[in-house]
């Protein structure tokens, strides 16, 4: 029988038997929905970490020198916490000397952070805001877009002149229905004239990006900021990702050379990247990945179950067709391949479903839930394989039943 033919035939059979057709099929159905709509939910949250959490926090081709990690998705013992606290500071003269060890076309930011109270002329109070102490080039290697008015420069920076730079909610919050542009807004008791807005850019894992104030670093900000205890940190960003290592390797000597380390000592700081940052969660994400498609697996092997039985009733039921066929000159492969195409379609056509019914899973998680998802496309490849071979499998044993009727028995058969 040709191939097509046998799937006509599956199909159609499908058609008469609904029923009979959706138990047998829903096994398959139940594990490829599942396998789509994990497997998407996985996906969807590493890119959401890789690109939203990564790129808005860290930077394209961007490392940050630190005194211990900023982001740490493992678990940090006591022991390596109070490690971490014995560590020197990164200091002014630390990023200065960075800043003149870099080679030409490498970005360079002294970045100082931490939450503190605001007030305006119109608000008296409000949430803390992160206030943020950095030198002009940390607008651009963090890609910060001013929708209006404008950043601050050098010259401004130098003088420490006390104009800020703010964030969407912090200009809705304290100038509402007004333009914030030239305004005053006081921190820690001090004025400073707002000079841009940011353009509105969410949160990342609960923190409201658009609660923030930059200022020049070298401005009265920096004394509420701590940064003569130590800096939050220097941010570094390579011209591309092959000078990458290049850049780190430099900064990373020049580092261990000012903290007078010796060549067996470990680095008593850190050059965290988003591919550092994430190295955790690129292990997480691979577990879950292999658990969203082995969980499934066993709706899969109790729908490859159901499909055997069925297609062993239907061995017997059509014993009579297949006694005619080989009397007709049909051979032991033909008629196995006849019975292993039907069972192998009536898998996928159950595993298409389970597609269609995983995505539709996978919207509604994203619609009620902070769980972000994203369908994977080669999920989608997997699942119509798995439901090929589930077929195939359960299909072996009742087509082979099949080919070894004796035709002059089953002609005999009512």
């Amino acid at each position: 029988m040709p191939f097509f033919e046998a799937v006509r035939l599956a199909l159609a059979q499908i058609r008469v038997q609904k029923l009979k057709s959706f138990f047998t099929l829903l096994g398959v159905m139940i594990g490829v929905m599942f396998l789509i709509a994990v497997v998407s939910i996985v996906q969807g949250m590493g890119n959401y970490v890789e690109d939203a959490f990564a790129g808005k926090f860290l930077g394209v081709n961007t490392f940050n020198v630190r005194r211990f990690p900023d982001f740490n998705m493992g678990d940090v013992t006591e022991a390596e916490w109070r490690a971490w606290q014995r560590r020197p500071l990164v200091t002014v003269e630390d990023a200065m000397a960075i800043r003149d060890a870099l080679p030409a076309g490498t970005r360079w930011a002294i970045e100082d952070a931490r939450w503190l109270a605001a007030q305006s002329p119109y608000v008296a109070s409000g949430p803390q805001a992160l206030v943020q102490a950095v030198t002009p080039e940390y607008f651009a290697i963090k890609n910060l877009v001013v929708t209006q008015g404008r950043a601050f420069n050098e010259q401004e920076d130098r003088l420490g002149a006390p104009v800020v730079v703010i964030g969407t909610e912090v200009a809705e919050h304290f100038f509402p229905a007004l333009d914030p542009i030239g305004k005053e807004l006081r921190i820690g008791g001090l004025p400073f004239r707002v000079i841009g807005v940011l353009e509105k850019q969410g949160t990342v894992f609960g923190v409201p990006l658009d609660r923030q104030v930059l200022g020049p670093f070298h401005s009265a900000l920096h004394r509420f900021t701590g940064a003569r205890r130590g800096l939050y940190g220097v941010v570094v960003q390579a011209p591309s990702a092959e000078a990458m290592p290049e850049v780190q390797a430099t900064v990373r000597e020049l580092m261990r050379r000012r903290h007078k380390l010796r060549p067996a000592q470990d680095d008593d700081f850190v050059l965290e990247s988003s591919e550092s940052a994430l190295t955790t969660w690129a292990s997480i994400k691979r577990y879950l990945v292999l658990a969203g498609i082995f969980l499934p697996a066993i709706g899969l092997v109790v729908g490859a179950m159901v499909i055997m039985n069925i297609m062993l009733v239907a061995v017997a039921e059509r014993t009579r067709e297949i006694g005619i066929r080989k009397s007709l000159g049909a051979r032991r492969r033909d008629i196995m391949a006849q019975f292993l195409v039907e069972a192998s379609t009536l898998s996928t056509f159950g595993a298409a479903i389970g597609i269609g019914l995983g995505i539709g899973l996978s919207k509604l998680v994203a619609a009620v839930s902070p769980l972000p998802a994203s369908v994977a496309t080669w999920s989608i490849g997997v699942a119509v394989l798995l439901g090929a071979g589930v077929g195939i499998v359960a299909g072996i044993y009742p087509a082979g039943r099949a080919s070894r009727l004796d035709p002059v028995v089953a002609l005999r058969a009512d």
